[in-house]
C-alpha cells in the first residue's frame, strides 16, 4: 500500500478542484496512482451529476463576452440551485469561460458547447461535472448564443442575473450602453411590431376582444377597442415603441432617428426565467417525518 502523502493530496485537489478527504480516498484506493485517482474522481463526478441532474436548478448567473472591435460577442445563462453557489467564483469563473468559448467557436447549441476544450484541454462537459462534485448542486448549461454584429455590440449586465447583448448601427458608444440598459428595464419582446410572434398577437387581440365584448357596444366600436388595445400593447412589447427610460418623453425609436442609428436584434436573457421553481412546504415536510415517527 502506497503512502499517501499531503502533497499528493494538495496535488490532486489543484487537479480536480476537488475536496481534500475525496482526494485523499481516491489516491488511497487508487494505490498512489495520481492517473488512476483523476480519472477514478471523474468518475465519481460523473456519477454524482446524474443523480443531481433530476433538481430544479433555477439560481445561476448571466455572462457575456464582446470582442475589443465590437463586432463578435457571446452571452450565456448558467444555472445551478442555490444563489450561494451562484456567487462561488468557481462558478461564476465557468459561465465567463463558456461566453468566451461561445465567441471563438461559434457553436450551435448547447450540446455541442458541452464537447468543446476549454482553454485547460478539458471538455466544458467534464469541468461541469467536476463543479457538480465540489460544489454539490445541480449545474446547467440552459442557453447561450453567439453573435457576429451587423453594426456593433453594446453589452450590459445588470449584476449577474439580467444580461443584454443589442446589436446596434449608428450612434455612439454611449448609445448602445443606454440601450442595452433600456433593455434590460423595460425587457421589450422585440425590436419592432412587425417581429412580435403571431400567435401571441392572435392571443392578445382574442383577450381584448372578449373584453370589448362585454360592454355591450356596437361591434364597429368594439373593433375599434380593440384595435386601440392591440396598438397599446405593440408599443409596450416593442423596442421601439416604448418609452426611453432615461427620458420617457421620447420614444426609443425617436432616440434612434435622432442619432441616425438602428437596431438589428437584442438578446435579454434573466436568470431562471420561465423555470418553475419548486416551492417547499416547511410545515407539510415536518408533519410527514412525525407522522412517520408514530
Amino acid at each position: 500500500m502506497a503512502e499517501i502523502t499531503a502533497s499528493m493530496v494538495k496535488e490532486l485537489r489543484e487537479l480536480t478542484g476537488l475536496g481534500m478527504m475525496e482526494c485523499k480516498k481516491a489516491l488511497s484506493e487508487a494505490d498512489g496512482d495520481m492517473k488512476a485517482a483523476e480519472d477514478l474522481l471523474r468518475i465519481r463526478s460523473g456519477a454524482k451529476a446524474s443523480k443531481a441532474a433530476g433538481r430544479i436548478a433555477a439560481e445561476g448567473v448571466i455572462s457575456g463576452f464582446v470582442t475589443a472591435d465590437g463586432k463578435r460577442g457571446g452571452i450565456v445563462e448558467v444555472n445551478c440551485e442555490t444563489d450561494f453557489v451562484a456567487k462561488n467564483e468557481d462558478f461564476i469563473h465557468f459561465a465567463s469561460n463558456l461566453a468566451k468559448l461561445l465567441v471563438n467557436q461559434n457553436p450551435p447549441d448547447t450540446a455541442s458547447l458541452a464537447e468543446m476544450p476549454l482553454a485547460d484541454g478539458e471538455t466544458v462537459e467534464s469541468v461541469r461535472k467536476a463543479l457538480i462534485m465540489k460544489l454539490g448542486e445541480n449545474i446547467s448549461i440552459r442557453r447561450g448564443m453567439s453573435y457576429q454584429a451587423k453594426g456593433r455590440l453594446a453589452m450590459y449586465l445588470h449584476g449577474s442575473r439580467i444580461g443584454v447583448m443589442v446589436d446596434y448601427s449608428g450612434g455612439d458608444e454611449a448609445l448602445g450602453k443606454d440601450l442595452a440598459m433600456h433593455i434590460a428595464a423595460s425587457k421589450p419582446v422585440c425590436v419592432s411590431s412587425v417581429q412580435v410572434p403571431a400567435d401571441l398577437l392572435e392571443r392578445e387581440r382574442q383577450i381584448f376582444a372578449a373584453q370589448a365584448a362585454e360592454s355591450g357596444k356596437p361591434a364597429n366600436i368594439i373593433e375599434k377597442m380593440v384595435e386601440g388595445r392591440i396598438a397599446k400593447y405593440l408599443a409596450e412589447v416593442t423596442l421601439l415603441g416604448q418609452p426611453f427610460v432615461k427620458d420617457p418623453e421620447q420614444t426609443v425609436e425617436k432616440l434612434l432617428k435622432a442619432q441616425s442609428a438602428e437596431v438589428s436584434s437584442f438578446a435579454l436573457y434573466v436568470v431562471g426565467e420561465g423555470i418553475e421553481k419548486k416551492s417547499d412546504d416547511f410545515v407539510a415536510e415536518v408533519m410527514a417525518q412525525v407522522n412517520q415517527s408514530k
